[in-house]
């Protein structure tokens, strides 16, 4: 799936790898529904990890590329 990951493409989180990850451990681990349930653009990316823009009114947001799908 990460080979399919690259600028422009549209994109959700995935729950189950992000739930448990140490980046929730390291940060509020509530995380809003639109992160889950809307798709977001990469706008940016490295070796580990995809700046995401979501459509709705709040910053962009760095996942590792495995806490991600390519959204339908």
């Amino acid at each position: 799936m990460a080979g399919k990951m690259k600028k422009g493409a549209l994109v959700r989180a995935v729950r189950e790898k992000l739930e448990n990850s140490v980046e929730a451990t390291a940060s509020d681990n509530r995380f809003p529904p639109y992160i889950f349930e809307s798709k977001g653009e990469i706008v940016d990316m490295n070796d580990e990890y995809a700046l995401v823009k979501f459509y709705v009114p709040t910053p962009n947001v760095w996942f590792r590329i495995d806490q991600l799908e390519v959204a339908e």
